[in-house]
């Protein structure tokens, strides 16, 4: 799917592009990948870590890669370098939600009119496929990075309807936090053991979280360039975790101390809330929420295979089936490469 393709990585810099770049340049044969994103450094480094992949692979990686510097603000610049692309991944955005609480402006800024810049952009330069990622925090958001990403994820559907003769297909992908991402809690848990700390902040005692790691993350985006037809919001099946047994296989002997739940921050991650039960279809590996619009006929969007939910379904990780075990845990973060 992906050999001859140029495909554009906004925010390709990050966790995500990094990995998803590599698993294209690995797996596939494609024409051309073009990093799209702000930070020169980050580039420098990046070009500089698949030009030693590529002598180690024994493959010219970097023959095939493109770094523009962009700001997906500026319509303009994403028009340009969207120029004979195939297919967009939209990873750019401010992910921090106390960043984001305390500069709301410049979320909107990156996060909601990023998003029509992208959108824009595809649509103008006659782009096959965009997948936009998306985050558990859009689903009842609570926090201003959760409530500009779910204006995100409505202007990607809704762009659909926008296509015309550019037959541009839009769709999002939606998981939690990457486990080992910076700034999530493994390498904060990690941290201060690696300080020598006999307990734990445990910010509330009930707190359970989904498990997913950055290559499953790739593996659904990659589903979702395949099979989109517009307008679907693909989820992965993944198990859920107990914060409290994630402490307890990092640092057997530690204390736990409960400090309080943080602002915005959540109890259990949502992933399908009971409002889009309506149009959710369950499959062997993931959940696909059509759209619930007047252009979608769902007899002819859904995807064979699929199963449809019940009315009032929620897939939560404080009530999903799967759970992993304090042994199983350990054994994923002792493999785990950790992020800071």
């Amino acid at each position: 799917m992906l050999d001859g393709k140029t495909v554009l990585v906004t925010g390709g810099t990050g966790s995500f592009g990094n990995e998803f770049v590599r698993y294209v340049l690995e797996s596939h044969e494609p024409k051309k990948v073009i990093v799209y994103s702000r930070d020169e450094y980050k580039q420098f480094v990046m070009r500089n870590r698949f030009e030693e992949l590529g002598r180690e692979a024994g493959r010219d990686y970097a023959s095939r890669l493109r770094f523009f510097i962009g700001d997906v603000r500026d319509e303009a610049r994403l028009r340009r370098a969207c120029d004979g692309v195939d297919y967009v991944v939209h990873a750019a955005a401010l992910k921090q939600v106390p960043a984001c609480e305390y500069n709301p402006i410049e979320a909107i800024r990156t996060n909601i009119d990023g998003a029509v810049s992208v959108i824009n952009a595809a649509l103008d330069t006659g782009v096959e496929r965009v997948v936009a990622l998306s985050t558990d925090k859009a689903v009842n958001p609570v926090n201003l990075y959760g409530g500009t990403k779910l204006v995100s994820d409505k202007l990607f559907v809704a762009a659909n309807a926008y296509r015309g003769a550019s037959g541009t297909t839009f769709s999002v992908v939606r998981y939690g936090n990457v486990a080992g991402s910076r700034g999530s809690v493994i390498p904060f848990f990690h941290k201060l053991i690696e300080g020598g700390a006999t307990e734990l902040p445990i910010t509330d005692m009930r707190m359970t979280r989904f498990w997913i790691s950055l290559g499953e993350g790739v593996q659904l985006v990659v589903k979702a360039l395949a099979e989109a037809k517009g307008g679907e919001t693909f989820i992965s099946k993944i198990p859920s975790f107990k914060v409290t047994d994630l402490a307890t296989a990092m640092a057997p002997g530690a204390r736990q101390v409960e400090v309080g739940i943080r602002e915005g921050e959540k109890l259990h991650e949502c992933m399908v809330p009971a409002a889009d039960s309506l149009t959710t279809y369950e499959y062997e590996g993931h959940y696909v929420v059509y759209p619930h619009m007047e252009w979608c006929d769902l007899g002819k969007a859904v995807a064979p295979g699929g199963r449809k939910v019940e009315p009032g379904f929620v897939y939560d990780s404080g009530t999903n089936a799967e759970w992993l075990s304090v042994e199983q845990l350990r054994d994923l973060v002792s493999g785990m490469e950790i992020k800071y």
